[in-house]
């Protein structure tokens, strides 16, 4: 018997006989007949980019290169036939494609979900309270009145709105990243021993510490000038800062960030306080030995002259969101205990002064910046930044902080939310179970279709290589059915189980055999250990597999 999930149909039955696209492909063709409009038979190039756009996906993303290449010679007007659609329907970011289009991402119903946020942002849009900073004086001159945000789910579906290309100096978003380093180059325990976790109750730049003479919190001046201090102390300035700057852009998903040499400058030479914070902590012995206090301070502020625009800075917040890995890339760029750790710290700690009713409102971790830079952290479904540089008296931005409110009034994203019976507010994600559950066929799907690309960003979200759909067939069992050689190569290197029983007695093995794959018989009998005990072992359990029926 085979399993439900989706596969590439058999091999002809007559040698030198082909059968039709349409008939080869039944479940690619389907989902191309959802792309048409009534009375056409082929949608045009710009009736794709629509469809893909209303997902919250576009062409430009990274995962879907073989579609951005299939559509590249057609004009926006010329109608794309399946044959030509059907490479990126069953290539690389296929099965990401097909899930967008069957709406099997993490928020469904991406129209509806921005809708509000849109009217969110142009209620929050008409504040005009508050200052930009003006101790540091680039920052003085830039327009008040800027305003931009952006979202990017764990699924990499993107939006954003308002001044959304300019970019903006982070600031003291760069806080929680370079905490987040430092966390990954030594650890919780080595960092701890210099910093902090509790929240300061005072303001972010106040010559102030605790009582075992150190900085409150990663998230406040003291602690921030801290964190860069433990950051590869053994290099050279240059090579410290580009560690920086590779980490922002993995974060980023693999886009270049900018550098602000004006803000530089202008930090440095406003830093009276910060240079009388180093002094104050090392008077009080809570640096490293030998810490270089001139290198320490210059890094600290390069990281805070560091530019991005809100859909960067969305796709960061996403990673963190994300458990530590780039939606758009796969890549893991932080270990999970570390984004723990550092969202802990954002919740308690990553609003200045005004942090705790902040969680009180909001209840979700974030971190401001005297630029009007906020970003927002909402674990498990997406990350959401904003730039508008009017201040309160706090430093944090008057509208990003409106928006925050408005939007978990909106939405049941607050941490307790699920603790309360609301009728009012809105969950646009996918029910964590109906996930879950989810989570094999996806895997199973992208085996079968040879997709590497989604196989590589499901495990690296920690999804389990040996979870098993209904039937008990996992991702392995699936691609030795599909004859795909180098998807076998790829789960086994992985940790793949290669005698894994489905629900029928069949190991992948079996499978291979099955359809005779032959390369993939011989690899599956070498991994498995012992080359013929392990499809004799499953055939002898067959019997009573078949008693017992499925569970």
């Amino acid at each position: 018997m085979q399993t439900t999930t989706e596969t590439s149909a058999s091999p002809e039955s007559k040698p030198g006989m082909q059968k039709p696209q349409t008939m080869q492909y039944p479940q690619e063709r389907s989902f191309y007949d959802g792309l048409l409009r009534e009375g056409r038979d082929a949608p045009t190039r710009a009736e794709i980019e629509s469809v893909l756009a209303h997902t919250g996906l576009t062409t430009d993303d990274p995962r879907l290169a073989t579609l951005r290449g299939v559509l590249k010679p057609y004009a926006m007007s010329d109608a794309v036939p399946f044959d030509a659609l059907l490479p990126a329907l069953r290539g690389d970011g296929g099965t990401l494609l097909r899930r967008a289009l069957r709406g099997d991402l993490t928020i469904p119903d991406f129209d509806l979900f921005t809708s509000t946020l849109k009217k969110i942002f142009d209620d929050v849009t008409g504040i005009r309270t508050g200052e930009v900073a003006s101790y540091i004086p680039q920052l003085a001159r830039v327009d008040a009145d800027a305003f931009a945000m952006a979202v990017c789910t764990l699924d990499g579906q993107q939006f954003s709105l308002g001044d959304d290309a300019t970019p903006y100096c982070v600031q003291s978003t760069c806080k929680p990243i370079n905490y987040a380093i430092a966390l990954d180059l030594l650890d919780a325990e080595k960092v701890h021993r210099h910093v902090g976790r509790e929240p300061s109750g005072r303001s972010f730049n106040e010559i102030t510490l605790n009582s075992a003479g150190l900085p409150h919190n990663p998230m406040i001046n003291a602690g921030a000038i801290m964190c860069a201090s433990l950051i590869e102390p053994q290099n050279s300035s240059a090579d410290r800062f580009d560690r920086i700057i590779k980490t922002w852009r993995a974060m980023a998903g693999d886009r270049p960030v900018g550098f602000d040499n004006a803000v530089f400058l202008s930090e440095r030479d406003t830093a009276d306080r910060n240079f009388s914070l180093a002094y104050f902590m090392r008077e009080n012995g809570a640096f490293p030995p030998d810490t270089n206090l001139q290198s320490t301070l210059d890094l600290y502020f390069q990281c805070c002259s560091i530019t991005v625009d809100v859909r960067q800075m969305a796709v960061i917040a996403a990673s963190l969101a994300n458990g530590g890995v780039c939606p758009l890339t796969s890549e893991r760029v932080f270990t999970s205990g570390t984004v723990k750790n550092c969202l802990s710290l954002m919740a308690s700690c990553g609003m200045y002064d005004f942090s705790g009713e902040y969680a009180f409102t909001v209840g979700l971790p974030a971190k401001s910046g005297v630029s009007g830079a906020l970003f927002i952290t909402i674990p498990g479904v997406c990350g959401i930044a904003l730039w508008s540089p009017r201040l309160d008296a706090l430093g944090n931005s008057v509208r990003g902080v409106e928006f925050s409110r408005q939007l978990t009034r909106a939405f049941n994203f607050h941490t307790f939310s699920d603790m309360v019976s609301d009728s009012g507010l809105s969950n646009p994600r996918r029910p964590r179970a109906e996930i879950s559950a989810d989570e094999a066929t996806y895997l199973c799907a992208a085996a079968a279709a040879g997709d590497i690309d989604e196989l590589r960003r499901l495990l690296a979200r920690g999804i389990d290589i040996n979870r098993a759909d209904y039937d008990g067939r996992t991702a392995l069992h699936l691609a030795a059915s599909e004859g795909r050689a180098e998807t076998i190569a790829y789960l086994l290197e992985r940790g793949a189980d290669a005698v894994k029983l489905d629900r029928w007695g069949n190991t992948p093995l079996d499978d291979a055999e099955r359809g005779m794959h032959h390369d993939i018989v011989a690899r599956l009998k070498a991994a498995a250990g012992r080359p013929f005990r392990a499809t004799a072992t499953a055939r002898s359990l067959k019997p009573v597999l078949a008693k017992a029926g499925p569970k």
